[in-house]
């Protein structure tokens, strides 16, 4: 059996992920667990792995929920004319 992967590998993908698609996309939280469950594969990465990742990634503030008709995980707003 293949060993699993840690949370903070699934947060940092998810992360690279959220950050590579800013401007471009809105990514939805179950874009995010599908596409983590296929890069790592579902004997390595299972849902409740990924919400662990997403949950910290969100208490870090790395990465904030935002809604737009549903619920999209984004990167927090820049304070102020830093754009």
């Amino acid at each position: 059996m293949a060993e699993a992967v840690t949370v903070e590998a699934v947060a940092e993908a998810m992360y690279q992920m959220v950050k590579d698609a800013a401007g471009v996309k809105k990514l939805k939280p179950t874009d995010l667990t599908k596409a983590m469950v296929e890069h790592f594969g579902s004997e390595r990465c299972s849902k409740d792995l990924c919400k662990e990742a997403l949950r910290r990634l969100m208490d870090s503030g790395r990465c904030v929920y935002t809604y737009y008709g549903g619920s999209f995980v984004e990167l927090p707003p820049q304070e102020g004319a830093a754009a």
